[in-house]
């Protein structure tokens, strides 16, 4: 991978290859993922280790809503840019672009962006948050949007960290579902992973984009279950990271459709955490997101997804909040087109 650095942007590409590929051949969205996390944390860390103080490294506290735009393909070339676009006393904000390149017709398309917020924490004792450097900014506008969207994204983390509640255990699913009964149980998925050293950054806690990749993976599992067909990541909402995540750890990530329209799938995914070699230490929730996923019919054209049977009040409260982030988007999506036009 090579990478082009100024002092508070970065850039970075690679080709992608086979090994990067889903089971229909195109780009993972979690290897999207990861990627983008990598260029946010080594701008970020890079930045804040400008002053002097303790060496520091950026934290992944929340990734803002990501789009993907187009799909990326094997034998294409990934440019991922990034580029610190506001800064608080202790955190920083990283915008996030993804080219993809046809390197045989030079055809180039925006594939992604997104939007990432890091806290610097000291090499010298993890717990400690240290000071971010301030960025020039090229109008007062441009600070006092930055400073809005710094407010709204503390306030939504506390609180989603305030309803955080726990996974209920998944039901076994039953091999084929009644015609017209896809439930949230037949298709709720959980995948187990042990930290390892090559997850962990050298504070030897999980680096973001690991644990996103895992997200999305199991997000496509839940997403296949109930359609049947090929699916691909359409966006992720506001991913949350309440908690850090050790080496040596068990996650189980955990996910559940909350919501379906004709032609999308809303999927929560949760991370939950727990110590292999400490007893008595409880499992907790480490981090939270929702994935909206497509169906895609063999010449990649959207198809209607199965209606989601409902049952029980909590499933009828998420399937209600999800109608409303959906309704939400698509009112975001229409404006930002007649901006456009």
């Amino acid at each position: 991978m090579s990478v082009v650095q100024a002092a508070s942007s970065l850039q970075l590409c690679r080709i992608m290859r086979p090994d990067d590929a889903n089971i229909v051949g195109n780009v993972h969205g979690g290897t999207i993922l990861k990627m983008i996390e990598e260029a946010g944390c080594i701008v970020g860390t890079r930045h804040c280790n400008t002053q002097d103080g303790d060496r520091c490294m950026a934290a992944l506290v929340r990734v803002e809503k990501t789009e993907f735009l187009f799909p990326v393909f094997i034998g294409e070339v990934a440019h991922v840019t990034a580029e610190i676009t506001y800064t608080s006393t202790h955190s920083l904000e990283v915008q996030v672009q993804v080219m993809s390149e046809n390197i045989l017709t030079g055809v180039k398309k925006l594939a992604n962006k997104a939007a990432l917020w890091y806290v610097p924490c000291s090499l010298k004792n993890v717990d400690k948050i240290m000071d971010v450097p301030p960025i020039k900014y090229a109008s007062a506008d441009q600070e006092e949007l930055g400073r809005k969207r710094y407010g709204a994204q503390k306030m939504e983390r506390q609180e989603t960290k305030a309803r955080i509640e726990d996974v209920v255990p998944p039901p076994p699913n039953p091999e084929d579902p009644p015609k017209g009964q896809h439930t949230v149980g037949f298709s709720q998925s959980s995948l187990i992973h042990l930290v390892g050293p090559s997850d962990c950054t050298i504070h030897n806690y999980v680096h973001g984009g690991v644990t996103m990749k895992l997200m999305d993976e199991v997000a496509g599992i839940v997403a296949a279950r109930h359609c049947r067909t090929n699916i691909v990541t359409a966006s992720v909402e506001a991913i949350n990271f309440h908690r850090k995540i050790i080496k040596g750890c068990v996650v189980t990530v955990t996910g559940r459709l909350t919501f379906a329209s004709n032609k999308s799938m809303e999927i929560e995914v949760f991370v939950d955490a727990s110590s292999l070699m400490e007893a008595g230490k409880e499992k907790y929730r480490a981090v939270s997101a929702f994935f909206t996923y497509i169906s895609l019919d063999k010449a990649n054209k959207a198809l209607p997804v199965p209606p989601l049977k409902i049952d029980g009040e909590e499933e009828k409260r998420r399937f209600e909040e999800g109608n409303a982030r959906y309704l939400q988007s698509k009112a975001k999506r229409l404006a930002e087109k007649e901006r456009q036009e």
